[in-house]
Formats: C-alpha cells, structure tokens, sequence
C-alpha cells in the first residue's frame, strides 16, 4: 500500500513540523492521511515505527539528492560544490535531515535508536525501516563514497583515487560545518571552490 504509506508519512512530517513529536497522535496522522488508524498500525507497527519510517524516508531523501547533485555537472569540482550546497540547503529546509546529519535531535523531533529494532512487519519498507538507520558519520562516508564512485574511473590509479576520497570527504564536512555555522556572503560554494585542492578538478 504505497500510496498510503506515503500519505501517511507526508501527514506525520506535517504534524512534527507544526508540533514536537510527543504531541503527535495516531489518530491525528491518520486522519490527515484520510486512512483509518488501523491502516497506520498495519503499515508501521507503533508511534517508533512510524517515527523510523519517517526519519529512513528524509535520509533516502537527503540521498538522492545528493545524487542530482552530483550528476547536475561534469566538472568535478562543480559536482562536490552542488552537493556541498545541496547539503547545506537541506539540512536548513528539513528539520530531520538537519538532526540526522548534525546528531542533534531536540526534544520536538523523534530521536529513534539507530541500531536496527527487532521486526515482525509483514511491509518491506517498514522492515527496511527497522534496520540500522545511518549516522552523522555514515552520512559522510555514504556522500564521500557516492561521489568517489562517480568522478573516478576504472582506469584512475589508486594513489589518485585516494587524494580525490580526501577532497569529496572535505567538501561534506565543509557542507556540515555550514549547517552547523551557516556562512556569510558567498556561502557553501566559495567555502568549497576554495577548499578544495585542484587536484579535484
């Protein structure tokens, strides 16, 4: 039932936006969703269910942009200044993808275990959902590897892959340092440009 898993986890993003989370209810969520509570439990077990699912979607989210990001170019270092701004940007516009990549989840968000959680749903997405949700560090890793994966071909030398892992690793943590202290005039990009060793281009 995708179509009501997503309304439903739209629904329960809505509710933690304009409330904390301990005052999100079921029952409201559902409604929201215009399905009846007994469809939410089905798809996500419990309160902590639907708040892994929600948290696994904006991170599969925060990903996949980071892969426009990084296929919006072909200039390498124009690929990790897109991703270090796409970042930034969405660390500011959702308030989930700021803790995820931070590690600072405030008493209004949800703050699911990231271990995986013991699963018995008969739903995909929800057993994927209870799996190990990442970490500030995977997020960096993940973005790092991702980018890595795209701007060395099968033909680069080791020591070259090595030196271009370095640069997209610091074009992710100059994009968290940025959600953390947002930069002044020229922002994410000028950080980057001029950060990055030319080696990167």
């Amino acid at each position: 039932m995708p179509a009501a898993r997503e309304s439903l986890l739209d629904a329960a993003y809505t509710a933690l936006v304009r409330r904390p989370w301990s005052a999100v209810r079921m029952v409201d969520v559902a409604a929201a969703a215009g399905v009846s509570r007994q469809t939410l439990y089905n798809e996500f077990g419990s309160k902590d269910g639907l708040a892994r699912a929600l948290v696994r979607r904006e991170a599969d989210g925060y990903l996949a942009g980071v892969d426009r990001a990084l296929a919006a170019h072909s200039d390498p270092c124009d690929r990790l200044t897109a991703t270090a701004e796409w970042t930034a940007s969405a660390a500011r516009g959702n308030v989930l993808v700021r803790a995820m990549l931070t590690g600072c989840w405030s008493e209004r968000l949800p703050a699911p275990v990231l271990t995986a959680v013991p699963s018995s749903s008969a739903v995909p997405a929800q057993r994927r959902a209870d799996g190990p949700l990442p970490s500030p560090g995977d997020f960096v890793t993940l973005v790092r590897d991702r980018a890595v994966t795209l701007l060395a071909g099968p033909a680069t030398p080791k020591s070259d892959t090595a030196e271009l892992a370095r640069s997209c690793e610091l074009a992710v943590r100059l994009a968290l340092s940025c959600v953390a202290a947002p930069p002044g005039e020229g922002g994410v990009a000028d950080l980057v440009r001029s950060a990055l060793p030319r080696q990167a281009d």
